[in-house]
């Protein structure tokens, strides 16, 4: 079978709220092929198929502006249940 894996993640470098990095990465049998990085402010592709569709993705500005926002919402809400 395939195996098809999501992750969401956020860093926490220090107490301070700059210092936080949300990571949202795509899986397909335990080879990463696509990731957004908070920090990078994009998507960046790993394998062919990887390549393909952060191009597609990093040219629509709604998923930019979406997952940009996945910072704010996601990260620095849930802050106060890391620490």
């Amino acid at each position: 079978g395939y195996f098809h894996q999501r992750v969401e993640q956020c860093l926490y470098s220090s107490k301070d709220l700059q210092g936080i990095e949300f990571i949202d990465s795509y899986v397909f049998n335990k080879a990463e092929y696509i990731r957004f990085n908070s920090t990078v402010g994009k998507y960046v592709g790993y394998t062919e198929h990887g390549v393909y569709n952060a191009e597609a993705w990093n040219s629509d500005a709604g998923i930019l502006a979406q997952e940009r926002g996945e910072l704010e919402r996601f990260c620095k809400h849930n802050a106060d249940l890391h620490y």
